[in-house]
């Protein structure tokens, strides 16, 4: 019964994940930092698309999408868009799936992810942010996000809004909203 998480660990810590400017960064240091603030529900491809028209990514966007789960939002961003991306993700488990759908994608020269905890997270590269994450996470980011990112940062939520933060862009879907806001000047 062991050998299966055993074998598991070994797997995964083979796994080298690409940076975004190509290459690999080494090996993947597997960790459980702790356990996740919400339960991984993959955004619907559709809504990915919107969200990163939304924030209107292109070429010369970084995309870090917090929580990113199966890495859906980076490699979408660099797939369509042209973008570099990052994933921030928690579990290893979803760090390793994203890096195999990075790889079947052919974008790994333009997308990484990292196992880290978004709260901890050094994200100040981004120029746009994606969340789907829950209220209570959104509102404990929100100042995370305002010191972290440069004015102009584009941050885009599926689902979840900002408390009494108002976006400045609002798209409906099937299912819920999409939220945008831009870091303002400090």
């Amino acid at each position: 019964m062991k050998a299966v998480p055993i074998l598991l660990m070994t797997a995964l810590a083979s796994c080298a994940p690409a940076s975004p400017e190509g290459g690999s960064q080494g090996t993947l240091a597997v960790t459980t930092v702790r356990k996740p603030d919400v339960r991984y529900e993959p955004s619907p491809r559709p809504v990915v698309r919107e969200m990163l028209e939304l924030a209107k990514v292109g070429p010369q966007d970084v995309v870090y999408d917090l929580g990113s789960g199966d890495g859906r939002i980076p490699i979408m961003a660099a797939e369509v868009f042209g973008a570099r991306g990052v994933g921030i993700d928690i579990d290893p488990e979803r760090i390793a799936e994203a890096q195999a759908n990075a790889r079947e994608a052919g974008v790994t020269d333009r997308v990484s992810f990292r196992n880290e905890d978004l709260f901890e997270a050094d994200f100040s590269d981004a120029t746009v942010v994606t969340l789907f994450l829950s209220p209570d996470v959104n509102l404990k980011l929100r100042p995370i996000l305002l010191r972290q990112l440069k004015p102009g940062t584009r941050v885009v939520s599926y689902w979840h809004d900002m408390g009494d933060w108002k976006p400045e862009g609002t798209v409906s879907t099937e299912r819920a909203n999409i939220y945008l806001w831009t870091i303002p000047p400090g």
